[in-house]
C-alpha cells in the first residue's frame, strides 16, 4: 500500500501518535483493596477493586475473596450483576430458592432486582470477580444479614 492509500485509509502514523490512548492497563498492585465492610459481609472478606465507572461505562468491578463462612448479606443489583468464580468453593441463592455451589470456572448472572447473597462454603475459601453497573449512583441495595440458618440450608 502506498502513502497515499494509506492516508485514505484513514490514519497515519503521525494520526495514531497524537490521539490519546486507547488502552488502560492497571498493575495488579496498583488497584485499592479493603476488608469487605461489617455492615455488608459476614465473616472475613478482602475487595480489590478492579475498576470503575468511567466518561464511557457506568461499569464496575472488584475481585472478591471469602474466607470459610464468610458471605455479603442479602443485596439486589439495579442492573444485574455477573460473578465469575476463581478460586474455591461457594454458594450463591436467590430468595426463595435453593442455594446453588459454585466452583472455579462457574459464571453466574443475577438478573436486576433479585434478593440474593454469596459467599464461600463452611470450610472453604472462595473468590469471584463481580460485575455490575451503576444506576443513579448506586450498584447494589444492601439488605439485612444473611443468619446462619439461612446460611447452613
Amino acid at each position: 500500500m502506498d502513502d497515499q492509500s494509506a492516508n485514505s485509509a484513514g490514519s497515519t502514523p503521525s494520526d495514531a501518535q497524537t490521539r490519546q490512548p486507547t488502552i488502560q492497563v492497571t498493575p495488579v498492585g496498583a488497584r485499592p483493596s479493603a476488608l469487605g465492610a461489617a455492615e455488608l459481609f459476614t465473616g472475613t472478606v478482602v475487595v480489590d477493586g478492579m475498576f470503575g465507572p468511567n466518561s464511557h461505562s457506568m461499569g464496575s468491578g472488584a475481585l472478591v475473596t471469602f474466607t470459610p463462612g464468610a458471605r455479603t448479606a442479602w443485596h439486589a443489583h439495579p442492573v444485574g450483576q455477573i460473578l465469575i468464580v476463581t478460586a474455591g468453593q461457594g454458594w450463591i441463592q436467590a430468595w426463595g430458592e435453593e442455594r446453588r455451589a459454585l466452583h472455579p470456572g462457574d459464571v453466574a448472572w443475577i438478573p436486576p432486582g433479585v434478593k440474593h447473597w454469596h459467599g464461600a462454603s463452611a470450610t472453604h475459601s472462595m473468590a469471584h470477580i463481580a460485575i455490575q453497573e451503576l444506576r443513579d449512583g448506586t450498584a447494589a441495595q444492601w439488605m439485612e444479614h444473611v443468619n446462619d440458618g439461612q446460611y447452613a440450608a
